[in-house]
């Protein structure tokens, strides 16, 4: 968590519904960490090429530009934060990671509206954003949030040294909001992956209580490999939680294979609950827990 930024949230918008949702939740964090907000709005190089001649582009970015500047002076004062507008051009999900890569953004909030839902600027992109993007990405559908923030974050954990890159991140939202940290995992048959799994679990609680968090432990009695993002949503759901926090491409599952999918399922899956998901560091982290 020590890592330099901007200290700006940067939020992809096609001003959708699903889009003004991201927006919503970027208010609140924004409120909680005093960060500055920055609206995009991407235009497919591809669209302009084949359909608009060159004044017609022109006039799409100008007129795409006054209606970001009309939503961003609309939050600035509703708010009082301050909010920035830029357009981009390129593919979507490459043009929002890189500008959040490079310039060093504090988070990405995007919208989606899953892997089978309308195909739209912003939901049709959010799943290959999280594979580029080296920065935190919250996905949202309708997930609403409340002034409060998020005040029940839900953290799959496995055997990985990656899973518990995300624990620092849980820490730190859960101490600005006040959260309460539910740490959800299964035990493999194995009693020697079994024993790893409870000694991780044990050291997740030390550092859980050492941080002062209110926390819950569940575990999956019954869980495959193959459903085991269905049962988070699921748990997510039944306790009404905000927030799912998960690592990126590198999650595994508890035979500690690769299986690279379980956040792509669970940003598909997304409905009412928002899913944060951390891109791993190469290195890891060094725990003293």
């Amino acid at each position: 968590m020590s890592r330099q930024t901007n200290n700006n949230i940067l939020v992809p918008t096609d001003f959708s519904d699903v889009a003004e949702c991201a927006v919503k939740h970027a208010i609140n964090v924004a409120k909680a960490y005093k960060n500055e907000i920055t609206l995009m709005y991407v235009i497919e190089e591809g669209l302009l090429g084949s359909i608009f001649s060159k004044s017609q582009s022109d006039l799409l970015k100008d007129a795409m530009q006054t209606k970001l500047q009309v939503r961003a002076e609309a939050i600035a004062k509703e708010t009082g934060i301050k909010i920035a507008t830029r357009i981009g051009s390129g593919k979507v999900y490459k043009v929002v990671a890189e500008t959040a890569n490079i310039e060093k953004y504090d988070s990405i909030i995007m919208g989606s509206h899953g892997a089978n839902g309308l195909e739209r600027i912003v939901g049709s992109n959010a799943s290959r954003t999280i594979q580029y993007a080296e920065v935190p990405v919250v996905v949202v559908k309708n997930s609403t949030v409340s002034s409060d923030g998020y005040k029940k974050i839900v953290m799959p954990f496995d055997l990985t040294i990656e899973s518990r890159q995300k624990l620092d991140w849980g820490i730190n939202i859960a101490q600005k909001f006040h959260s309460e940290i539910h740490i959800v995992y299964t035990r493999p048959d194995d009693e020697y992956l079994s024993n790893r799994m409870i000694a991780n679990i044990k050291l997740v609680e030390s550092a859980l209580k050492t941080h002062k968090v209110n926390y819950k432990l569940y575990e999956f009695k019954d869980s495959l490999l193959d459903n085991f993002a269905t049962e988070v949503h699921n748990y997510a759901n039944i306790i009404d939680a905000d927030l799912i926090v998960a690592m990126t491409h590198m999650e595994k599952g508890i035979s500690e294979l690769i299986i690279g999918t379980m956040t792509q399922q669970l940003v598909n899956r997304a409905g009412k609950v928002a899913v944060m998901c951390i891109h791993p560091t190469e290195t890891g982290f060094s725990y003293d827990y």
